[in-house]
């Protein structure tokens, strides 16, 4: 896997042009509402081809320095959202009933991406709540996304998720895909 990582090191430029509030605020919405709902279709087409997902252990800036819960680059994703439709993944059957909280959105900035252009990035507090045979789980954290505009839309190009319990075992990854 190549990559260029970048993920948190670096000074954030000034909040680049093009990017309304609104949008991006629906835009986060519709992406964790697809995570909720299983539509698995709609939210494995909102990435990149150049993404990267990174759930890390602890609060850090380097994902290859440190180990991580999660950290996929679009082929991965593809992959582990394969492995999902099968319905053969064990520990999400049943799947989990779920639901996202996200608030406190703030645009950071503009991070140069691999193409020479200008990412959004911007982040969000979240609460999921997890509804299982088991038992029922809450999730929250910080979420890190990097919005891209490609042919008119939002994408996304990145997605840091750092759980406020990470230091935890986490039982199942059924709320982050």
């Amino acid at each position: 896997m190549t990559l260029t990582v970048g993920d948190d090191q670096g000074t954030l430029g000034p909040v680049p042009d093009g990017f309304d509030r609104w949008d991006v605020e629906q835009f986060l919405y519709r992406e964790a509402r697809y995570a909720d709902e299983s539509d698995y279709d709609a939210w494995e087409a909102l990435w990149t081809e150049d993404a990267l997902y990174w759930v890390p252990v602890a609060a850090t800036t380097d994902p290859l320095q440190t180990m991580s819960v999660i950290f996929d680059n679009r082929s991965r994703i593809a992959t582990r959202l394969k492995q999902v439709r099968t319905g053969k993944r064990y520990a999400q059957a049943p799947p989990s009933n779920l639901r996202r909280l996200l608030s406190n959105i703030e645009f950071l900035g503009g991070r140069t991406n691999s193409s020479g252009g200008v990412d959004l990035e911007v982040a969000a507090n979240f609460m999921v709540l997890e509804s299982r045979a088991r038992g029922t789980h809450l999730w929250g954290g910080r979420t890190t996304y990097r919005l891209r505009r490609q042919d008119g839309d939002l994408r996304l190009a990145y997605k840091k998720v750092v759980l406020v319990d990470s230091d935890r075992p986490i039982p199942t990854l059924g709320f982050l895909i």
